[in-house]
């Protein structure tokens, strides 16, 4: 890897997300050799990856270079690279561009979707958790719409139309609301030709409501929202098979549709050798203790989507989001700072900011640990958040000309197919 020998202790993050950005800011100037680890050289803002997916951004504008994060830190490196595996006993990482010794390891490796062991609907289902998958899915969308164009078969023209989306968490609630505005005002302008009115977007939850990780009120609005720009709302339905063509579920309730988006839940990324089934929990996370060290190691720390602390409050581990990455990133870092100094640590205490979820044009649902509200005053304030969250002067400047010109026009300018996307059905 040709990482030079230093006498400072080598801290090695695994994962530019989040968490293993926060850790490094906090670690930036301290007297420690940091080498930062991923198989992209960028992080992404993932929470605006649906806004790629239909048009509204260009994936560069909420992507910026892991190399630049640290370039003004002293003893830190970055090298693109994936981890096979851990070698606890002999304190190394193997990557798949040689070996690395470690003083210690901080595992942030996020979370990848999760279809729950269905491989039928993981061959034929589109993804969002990456900025690829996002392009491909926004190739695919439009790529249906041109394909309706062409073809005689009513049903088969309604199947390009029908979108549907599994998951009604945030992003399903946002994608299935970016997608109702498009149908509304883009469409009709983009395919005179075309009987846009017989787009369908369908959201299904297997829950009794959706976004229930926030207030039931929150919930209720949403699901309004969603209802009043023309989307169907399907709540305690499991979908158990897709083969491209056909949706199924538990029940006899079916959709013919070209396109399923899973959105349903996601799972932590798993390294051999912390792979121990001592180590892991449900969803492949790593048990961790108070102080974010894995279970059973000193030398080896878990954050974010990974890491599983149980506590009182939180009995089955922090919410995969970026908060508590982020918190737990920004902790570790002082916590390593005091163990090099043979200081006690301090524990990890995750400060719960709020939720919030947009459901399209002034329409937001926003849950505060002690205020809630909805509507247009929530979607400002989301608008401000996840401005204030993006990394990099330049993307926040090109993210809000964007939201303001779509605003004001109606408009995505950024619905190209780059690349067509083909999908292989099973």
């Amino acid at each position: 890897m040709n990482i030079p020998q230093s006498s400072f202790s080598r801290i090695v993050i695994v994962g530019g997300g989040f968490g293993g950005i926060a850790l490094a800011k906090k670690l930036g100037r301290k007297e420690v050799q940091v080498v930062l680890i991923d198989k992209h050289n960028y992080h992404t803002f993932q929470p605006l990856l649906y806004q790629v997916s239909t048009g509204g951004l260009e994936p560069d504008s909420i992507a910026y270079p892991l190399r630049k994060v640290v370039k003004d830190f002293p003893n830190f490196f970055f090298r693109l690279a994936e981890v096979e595996r851990v070698a606890t006993e002999e304190k190394k990482i193997i990557t798949s561009i040689g070996t690395l010794e470690y003083d210690y390891l901080v595992m942030a490796t996020g979370s990848v979707t999760n279809f729950f062991g269905n491989d039928q609907i993981e061959k034929n289902s589109m993804g969002m958790k990456t900025i690829p998958q996002s392009l491909n899915l926004r190739s695919l969308i439009l790529e249906n719409f041109e394909e309706a164009l062409l073809t005689d078969d009513l049903h088969e023209r309604d199947a390009l139309m029908n979108f549907v989306i599994v998951g009604g968490g945030p992003t399903g609630v946002e994608l299935a609301g970016a997608l109702a505005e498009i149908k509304k005002g883009i469409l009709p302008k983009d395919y005179p030709d075309l009987d846009t009115r017989r787009v369908q977007i369908n959201i299904i939850q297997s829950g009794d409501r959706i976004l229930e990780g926030m207030s039931e009120k929150a919930s209720r609005k949403a699901e309004d929202f969603l209802e009043g720009l023309g989307v169907q709302v399907w709540k305690g339905v499991h979908v158990t098979g897709y083969d491209g063509k056909l949706v199924k579920t538990a029940t006899d309730l079916t959709f013919e549709s070209a396109t399923l988006v899973w959105a349903a839940g996601v799972k932590a990324v798993c390294t051999k050798g912390l792979d121990a089934k001592e180590l892991l929990t449900y969803g492949s996370r790593l048990m961790v203790n108070k102080f974010n060290q894995v279970v059973g190691t000193t030398d080896i720390f878990a954050i974010g989507d990974v890491a599983q602390m149980e506590t009182q409050d939180y009995p089955k581990g922090h919410p995969m989001m970026a908060q508590p990455a982020i918190q737990q990133g920004k902790c570790l870092g002082d916590n390593l700072i005091r163990l090099l100094e043979q200081k006690p640590m301090k524990p990890f205490v995750y400060k719960d900011k709020g939720s919030m979820a947009t459901v399209g044009r002034n329409k937001a649902v926003v849950d505060l640990p002690n205020f809630k509200f909805q509507g247009v005053f929530a979607w400002f304030v989301w608008m401000f958040v996840h401005l204030f969250f993006l990394i990099g002067f330049r993307n926040r400047a090109v993210v809000f000309v964007n939201w303001v010109y779509n605003y004001i026009r109606f408009d995505r300018e950024a619905r190209l197919i780059i690349r067509p996307f083909k999908k292989k059905h099973t």
